[in-house]
């Protein structure tokens, strides 16, 4: 298998996701240029953090009109693995993989630490190592953590169990002071129809690692490994 972590003019967490793959879990991994459509044969790709584009306009707003991400939207169409990790997670519901909105934080602050997160949906292709309820912690760095949407979409991603995490207490409840941003019901990560997208807004590969201070992230990456060999 394979691993594709696409770069954008100010991403600054590709190196980050390109290191976790390559060395915690032992998969190839190569970078993926924005202005190529070459996907080079990845039967996975990670859309990482940062500020692609400088988030001039809005975050994610000039990222999703970058020729690789027809590229992605036409691989995630066919079934392939595509994760969107912060402003991943923002690019990929500006390039419409995921539906609604990643807006400005509650208190219109940057917020970076690590915070706890409830795995709601355990059976994706990005949580099978987990268990229905775990709590995992997992850092977030993010101004336009905000997700939003319409009532009749929040609707569809609760009957279809498309809320993969939300912001939780360390005991797994979900309180307004576990919630960072301000986020609706707590959302900290959906997954589209066909549950082969997601995007999380804390960030998995800064938690894959002892020296980092916790390993709740490679979970994640581990769940990749495992949906793609079951192949």
């Amino acid at each position: 298998m394979k691993f594709g972590v696409v770069v954008f003019p100010g991403s600054n967490c590709d190196h980050d996701a390109f290191w976790t793959i390559q060395q915690v879990a032992k998969q190839p991994v190569t970078f993926l240029w924005h202005e190529s459509h070459e996907l080079e044969s990845c039967d996975a790709v990670i859309v990482p953090g940062g500020f692609a584009f400088g988030d001039y306009l809005r975050t994610g707003a000039i990222a999703r009109f970058s020729p690789v991400m027809e590229s992605v939207g036409k691989f995630a169409a066919g079934g392939g693995l595509v994760l969107g990790i912060c402003n991943g997670f923002q690019i990929l519901c500006e390039a419409g993989l995921l539906p609604g909105a990643l807006t400005r934080n509650v208190g219109l602050k940057y917020v970076c630490k690590p915070v706890q997160v409830r795995v709601e949906n355990a059976d994706t292709p990005f949580t099978n190592a987990c268990s229905p309820g775990e709590v995992l912690t997992i850092p977030i760095g993010h101004m336009e953590g905000n997700y939003f949407c319409d009532d009749a979409t929040l609707q569809e991603l609760r009957r279809d169990n498309r809320i993969v995490f939300r912001y939780a207490s360390p005991e797994g409840e979900l309180t307004p002071e576990s919630n960072p941003n301000g986020s609706l019901e707590n959302i900290a990560g959906i997954c589209n129809a066909a549950g082969n997208v997601v995007g999380m807004m804390p960030h998995p590969e800064r938690s894959a690692e002892p020296e980092l201070g916790g390993i709740d992230g490679v979970k994640i990456f581990q769940s990749m490994v495992g949906a793609l060999a079951s192949r």
